[in-house]
Parts: C-alpha cells; structure tokens; sequence
C-alpha cells in the first residue's frame, strides 16, 4: 500500500463527505463526541455496503488501511 502524496488532507475530506454521505441516506446521525476512527470504519463499513468501494479482505482490515481506502474514494470524488 503505497502511501498518497496528501493522504492526511484526503482522510479529513473523505471523513467530511462520508458523514454528508450516511446522513443524506438517513442510516446514521454522527455525534460530536464520536471519535475519528469510529467515523472511519463506520463510513467504510457503509461504503462497502453500498458498493461504492470494494471491501479490503478482513485479514487485512485494520484502521490504517481504511483510512487509505477511504483516501483514495475520497481522492476520486471531484
């Protein structure tokens, strides 16, 4: 997993459009206190879901990977 150029700034707009994301489809309503990586895999978790990504293989799901994966959807969305 090679790592993106801007990941950081891409996790934060992927976490930003994935809340937009679940909201919009009326599943989740996100509170203040919930952490970073609840919101991570929760959005992963949904996007899998929906088919929009493909899901990594569960041996290899871990907080980093999501992250990456969750960047790289996020890299594609302009």
């Amino acid at each position: 997993m090679k790592k993106l150029k801007n990941e950081k700034e891409l996790v934060k707009k992927a976490i930003t459009e994935g809340v937009k994301y679940g909201e919009n489809r009326g599943v989740v309503e996100f509170e203040a206190t919930d952490s970073q990586h609840e919101k991570i895999e929760y959005i992963y978790r949904l996007l899998i879901h929906d088919e929009v990504i493909q899901a990594l293989p569960e041996d290899q799901v871990s907080q980093k990977s999501m992250q990456h994966k969750l960047a790289l959807w996020a890299s594609r969305l302009d």
